[in-house]
């Protein structure tokens, strides 16, 4: 299937590894044009690097440090990657805090990145997005959004904020013909990431969350960029308000 993203413009945000990295990686396949962004320097050069490298001639890879909590920084970075690309089709929000723990600190800290954050890449690309004739926004969630899992906590309680946020977004920017989704992953794993972390700090965890995969393995980030590119796409045009989960049937609700 030809996913129409040929010469489109994408920011993503966290794009240095782990999902992120995965997105920017498939859009760049498909013939985006793609700005990436996250807090470490010397991380941001070296990525940039290499996308730029596996890019086809004419598509272009933009790298910069921006930490999503700074209002200022996140709608600068924006607003140059559309002036270098010439507009700007897609925006992917993808940063998150995950704060695991009940305190009050991790609870402003997740409303602070992964909700915050989200609604500084948005308010900053929307004036770009009204001007392209294929826009999409996708925000990053979690299955943890959607079902009771491991008691209160700021990660589960935000990334449903953020889908509820993504959704009543789509609502009122369809008439601008501006797309608006979120993805939500399962458990995802890769060396860096949590469950590679959990892996080798806390096997039994790790182990247990693993059994409770039908399918007998966790995700991978590029399964998790397969679905994130399709529903940014074009392909994808009638799509919105939608929250397409990626999890190998690992969530037990029945989803209407």
């Amino acid at each position: 299937m030809d996913l129409g993203l040929d010469k489109k413009r994408a920011i993503v945000t966290g794009g240095t590894r782990g999902i992120g990295r995965a997105i920017a990686e498939r859009l760049i396949a498909e013939g985006c044009s793609v700005g990436i962004c996250a807090r470490n320097e010397d991380e941001v050069a070296r990525v940039t690097s290499a996308l730029q490298a596996s890019a086809a001639p004419g598509v272009l890879v933009t790298g910069a440090v921006v930490d999503v909590a700074d209002t200022h920084g996140v709608t600068a970075w924006v607003n140059e990657v559309a002036a270098a690309f010439g507009g700007l089709d897609i925006a992917i929000a993808n940063v998150s805090a995950l704060s695991g723990s009940p305190d009050e600190e991790s609870w402003r800290l997740a409303m602070e990145i992964d909700m915050l954050g989200t609604i500084r890449v948005v308010e900053a690309a929307l004036p770009h997005l009204e001007r392209s004739a294929a826009a999409a926004i996708v925000a990053i969630s979690s299955t943890a959004a959607l079902e009771a899992f491991g008691g209160p906590r700021p990660y589960n309680a935000v990334k449903a904020a953020v889908i509820n946020y993504m959704s009543n977004l789509a609502t009122v920017s369809a008439p601008k013909h501006i797309r608006a989704n979120t993805v939500s992953p399962g458990t995802v794993y890769f060396d860096e990431g949590i469950w590679g972390k959990r892996k080798r700090e806390q096997p039994a965890v790790y182990a247990s969350a693993l059994a409770n995969n039908p399918m007998g393995r966790m995700g991978t980030p590029e399964e998790v960029a397969n679905a994130v590119a399709f529903i940014a796409s074009p392909a994808a045009s009638f799509i919105t308000g939608a929250n397409l989960v990626v999890d190998g049937g690992f969530t037990r609700r029945v989803q209407f």
